[in-house]
């Protein structure tokens, strides 16, 4: 097993860890628990890990949560329902209508 990077937060932790499993990278939460001794511990010591299964996916895995952290953002407003849509969304999340795909010139 080997250490991927630590998260910020435990629900972080796990939403890291369920998308790299389902990128094929079996991973697991260490530390989850490990905030109730900070004060006893320098608090940097305490944050949650991501550990991979296999060390040979280290590479690939990393990549993969670089590229979550760069997911497009986008600012949009529904022509269905006139809803004003922020983040990485493409779908309107009032009225289900898709995104406005770019015009061809």
């Amino acid at each position: 097993m080997r250490r991927l990077t630590r998260a910020p937060n435990a629900a972080i932790a796990q939403i890291w860890a369920d998308l790299l499993c389902e990128g094929g990278y079996p991973a697991t939460v260490q530390r989850l628990f490990l905030t109730g001794v900070a004060g006893e511990l320098p608090p940097d010591q305490c944050l949650p890990e991501i550990w991979l299964l296999h060390d040979e996916h280290e590479a690939a895995a990393s990549a993969l949560l670089s590229d979550l952290a760069r997911v497009p953002q986008r600012h949009w407003l529904c022509s269905a329902c006139g809803e004003d849509v922020e983040g990485g969304f493409e779908q309107c999340w009032r009225c289900g209508a898709l995104m406005p795909q770019p015009q061809a010139d």
